[in-house]
Formats: structure tokens, sequence, C-alpha cells
């Protein structure tokens, strides 16, 4: 059984969707989320403090963009995984994303099927990137 003492940050600016997040981990992983975050810096500072298992960050965020905020999270909480939940469907930015250390890129659109196994998947050591990304990131390997 998993270890559902997981300490989690959920980091949006949309406080439903946090809630939405929030209550799906509780529900189906049996997750304790912690903490949350509706901006960059806030997660930055929560992160230091915190020192999260797992931090679930948005990459449009105001006042420092996930993308960002996950840099700097990497260095006050290093053994922190990040989890980009995201509706940014450029292959590009997943791309750097996971080259930033990220462990794993969901699409909000996808959530509902995809954000459990991400979760599951990254808590376990692996890295998850929505299926819809995933052609994208690999179409000019293959060419």
């Amino acid at each position: 059984m998993r270890d559902t003492s997981v300490c989690v940050l959920v980091v949006d600016d949309f406080e439903q969707w946090r809630r939405v997040v929030r209550t799906a981990l509780q529900a189906k992983l049996g997750l304790e989320v912690f903490e949350e975050a509706a901006d960059g810096l806030e997660a930055v500072q929560k992160a230091q403090d915190l020192q999260p298992d797992l931090v679930v960050l948005d990459i449009g965020l105001p006042t420092l963009n996930g993308l960002e905020a996950a840099r700097r999270i990497r260095n006050v909480s290093p053994k922190s995984k990040v989890v980009f939940l995201t509706e940014d469907r450029s292959g590009d930015v997943a791309e750097v994303a996971l080259q930033e250390g990220a462990s794993g890129y969901v699409l909000k659109s996808t959530s509902a099927s995809e954000l459990i196994p991400a979760v599951e998947a990254v808590l376990e050591g692996r890295p998850f990137l929505s299926a819809k990304l995933t052609e994208l990131i690999m179409q000019p390997q293959m060419a």
C-alpha cells in the first residue's frame, strides 16, 4: 500500500482547480495535500518551508511562471518531485520542463485520466508525459 504521509504542494492560480486536484489526490491515492499556493513566488516559499515530496504545478502563474518556479523549487527543495499540470500543449515547453528536472507533465484537459497515473509513476521514480505530448516531442527525433 502507498505511503499516505506523502506531502503534496498544489500550485495553481485558480482556487477551484486546486480544490479539484486536492480532492482527486486525497480520494484516489489517499495522499495528504499539505499546502496550496496561488502563484510562483508563493510556491517557492512554501516549498522551501515544507520540503514537499511532490509539487503539482501549473505553468501559467502570476508573479513567477511555473518553469521558473520549478527551477527555484529544485534549489530550495531538491528532493521534491515536480509534476506540471497545465494546459500548455507546446512540445517545446514540455521538453524544457522535463529538461529542467520535472518528473511529469500532464495536460489539464486529460487530467481526469492521467493525473493519478502520473502521480503514481512519479512517486515510484518513473517519468510521465501526457500521451498527446509524447507524439509532439518524439516526432522531430523520428524525422
